[in-house]
């Protein structure tokens, strides 16, 4: 887990440390801090376990939590936001449904004096964003091509060359274009896919490789399995087959693979069907990888990610400025 400022905030301060923010908890005047948390959806287990993370790391350092989902719907967690402010959060930790679209609030919230931390989504077009949690997600979409390249044979698990030569046949899909994590996904998947496209070693037959193109608005797992029965049907219907799907989440992938087997690939990745790689380890994904027709998923413990969203807030609370290892790779505009 990465915990970041952004290159516009400035700033040099060390901050608090963590146990002095802890200690502070209650405030100078014995008033428990509230803290505003404000999570993009309960359809997908990650979430659902990143706001509970959150909830409970803050609890037990007394602050008071109010935790709301916004149900993927965009004016929902603008009002929920509202609210909290008026409410009076002290603190906002926002994971955003759309980056872009949050600037009112955080300008109402930092009018008030309330600052606000951007939990792994990051939030775009606004000054008052005052801290930027998230992991490498970069690296993470380096991990899901790699595992592709493992599932095809082109390299064996320890990274070396695999016996087998393609070329192969394979589809890209990419996450959300309103989720800034979404590029970084793609963008760390294509350094390492895109070398392999180039010397014919992987064919993307549709020919569709733009990240715009193959994106998936709100990471919807019935959006993902549309686009692949149209790929089946636009690309494959002729006899050629799909051998490998670089898909950034566990809904796409199963979206994919309900696809998949709709149109006729059966079995497991022992037999052939095809290989399709993932994020999040959600519970429905890691069954299908026991079972052979998944080959693999990314697993990132959002606890970490929880902690360093609460040190943060600890230290922000009790005055002072939280210490960030990246103050270079994310600018929100």
């Amino acid at each position: 887990a990465m915990a970041l400022t952004l290159a516009a905030c400035g700033g040099s301060g060390a901050g608090e440390t963590t146990d002095d923010a802890t200690n502070t908890a209650g405030g100078d005047s014995g008033e428990t801090f509230r803290v505003g948390v404000a999570m993009p959806t309960q359809t997908s287990e990650r979430w659902i376990a990143d706001g509970d993370a959150v909830k409970s790391q803050l609890e037990e350092l007394g602050y008071e939590v109010d935790l709301q989902f916004g149900n993927d719907d965009i004016p929902t967690q603008s009002q929920q936001i509202d609210q909290m402010i008026t409410n009076g959060a002290d603190l906002l930790i926002v994971a955003a449904i759309d980056g872009t679209a949050l600037a009112g609030q955080l300008q109402t919230a930092a009018d008030n004096g309330i600052a606000t931390i951007a939990y792994d989504r990051l939030i775009r077009d606004s000054e008052n964003v005052d801290f930027y949690v998230t992991f490498d997600n970069y690296q993470v979409g380096v991990q899901q091509a790699t595992s592709l390249l493992v599932g095809l044979g082109l390299l064996n698990e320890d990274g070396s060359e695999g016996d087998a030569t393609g070329p192969f046949n394979i589809e890209l899909f990419a996450g959300s274009p309103d989720d800034n994590n979404a590029g970084f996904f793609f963008n760390g998947a294509m350094s390492v896919l895109q070398p392999l496209i180039d010397d014919g070693t992987l064919v993307v037959t549709s020919g569709q490789t733009d990240f715009d193109t193959v994106a998936i608005l709100r990471w919807q797992q019935e959006t993902a399995q549309k686009r692949m029965e149209d790929l089946l049907t636009s690309t494959y219907s002729s006899g050629a087959k799909v051998q490998g799907v670089l898909s950034p989440y566990d809904g796409l992938s199963r979206g994919i693979i309900t696809a998949l087997q709709n149109a006729g690939y059966s079995g497991t990745t022992a037999d052939g069907f095809p290989i399709v790689t993932g994020q999040d380890a959600e519970i429905a994904s890691v069954k299908l990888i026991a079972d052979g027709v998944q080959f693999s998923t990314i697993f990132k413990d959002t606890r970490k990610l929880a902690t360093q969203a609460v040190t943060a807030a600890g230290e922000i609370l009790a005055g002072g400025e939280p210490t960030a290892n990246d103050t270079e790779t994310y600018d929100n505009g």
